[in-house]
C-alpha cells in the first residue's frame, strides 16, 4: 500500500487529567501509506502521546484524528482502527500474555474470530518475518530481551495491520538485539507496511522516509533524515553518537570525498564503515 494517506491529525491537543500543561498542542501531521516516520524530541515532548492517538489509545481532546476513515472520537471505531494500527510497546512484558511463543502469536487473530486455518496461517507468517519459527514451542518467559521484543513485534504482526507503531520498542534492547529488530522493520517496510516509530537514537532513522521532532507537545521540524543528520540537532536537544559526530566532523574538516575517505552514497553507509 504506497499510496493516499494512513493516519492524519489536524489541530490535536490533549492534556492528561491533573496535569498543569497539555501533552500536545495544535498538533498536526500526516502518516502517508508506505511511509517510515521517525517521530524524536525530549522525554515529556508528546511522541508517545501521538503514538498513542494513532491507534486510538488516547482521543483528542481538540482537534481530529482520522485513521484510514475512521474518526477515533466516535464511539465504536477504536476496534476497527487497531485492526488496522497495531503497536509495539518499549517493554515487551506489556505485551506478552501466553505461555509459549505459539500461542502468544496467535492471541491477536484468536480475538478478531478468525477461522483456525486462517489463524495458523497468520501464526507461522510472523513466526517466519521475525525469526522464531524454531522457537514457537518455547516458553516466553524464557526468551531473551531481544526475542521478547521479535515476539511482541509478532504478535502485532499477526493482526495483519496496515500501518506498524513502535513507541522507544528498541530502547531495552542490547546493540544485537536493536540489530535485529532494524533488520526485521526495514524488510517489512520495503514490503509496504507502514512504520511510525518513536525513538532517542539518531542511528535509528538512518531508513525513514521522514523525520519528526517535537517539543513542548508541537511539531517542532520536519524534514528528512539527512537533513536532521547533517545539522547540529543541538537546539533540539538530540543525541549524538560517537559515529555520527565523527561523520559530521570528517565532512565539517573536507575529509569525505577525498581518496582515503570517498564520499559515501549515504549517511548509513557512513556510520556502518566508521562503526
Amino acid at each position: 500500500m504506497r499510496n493516499g494517506t494512513v493516519c492524519s491529525l489536524r489541530g490535536v491537543g490533549y492534556t492528561y487529567p491533573g496535569a498543569l500543561a497539555p501533552a500536545l498542542t495544535e498538533f498536526t501531521l500526516d502518516v502517508s501509506s508506505g511511509a517510515w516516520i521517525a517521530l524524536l524530541g525530549s522525554n515529556g515532548s508528546g511522541k508517545s502521546t501521538c503514538a498513542r492517538m494513532l491507534n486510538a489509545l488516547l482521543i483528542p481532546t481538540q482537534g481530529s484524528c482520522v485513521v484510514l476513515g475512521y474518526d477515533t472520537s466516535h464511539s465504536g471505531t477504536a476496534f476497527e482502527v487497531r485492526r488496522r494500527v497495531a503497536m509495539v510497546f518499549q517493554n515487551p512484558e506489556n505485551q506478552i500474555v501466553a505461555a509459549t511463543v505459539e500461542e502468544d502469536v496467535a492471541f491477536g487473530p484468536e480475538n478478531l474470530g478468525l477461522e483456525s486455518s486462517e489463524i495458523q496461517e497468520r501464526v507461522e507468517w510472523a513466526l517466519g518475518v521475525t525469526g522464531l519459527s524454531e522457537m514457537r514451542k518455547r516458553p516466553s518467559y524464557a526468551l531473551s530481551g531481544g526475542q521478547k521484543q521479535r515476539l511482541a513485534l509478532a504478535g502485532a504482526l499477526a493482526l495483519r495491520p496496515l500501518c506498524l507503531v513502535l513507541d522507544e520498542a528498541t530502547s531495552m534492547l542490547d546493540p544485537q538485539g536493536r540489530r535485529d529488530l532494524m533488520r526485521v522493520l526495514r524488510e517489512l517496510h520495503a514490503q509496504g507496511m507502514t512504520i511510525v516509530s518513536i525513538t532517542h537514537n539518531l542511528e535509528e532513522i538512518l531508513f525513514c522516509t521522514e523525520a519528526c521532532i517535537l517539543a513542548e507537545g508541537r511539531l517542532a521540524w520536519k524534514g528528512t533524515p539527512m537533513d536532521l543528520l547533517e545539522s547540529s540537532g543541538g537546539s533540539h536537544s538530540l543525541e549524538v553518537s560517537p559515529f555520527l559526530e565523527l561523520w559530521r566532523r570528517l565532512k565539517r574538516e573536507h575529509f569525505l570525498g577525498a581518496t582515503i575517505f570517498p564520499e559515501p552514497k549515504s549517511i548509513a553507509e557512513a556510520l556502518c564503515r566508521f562503526a
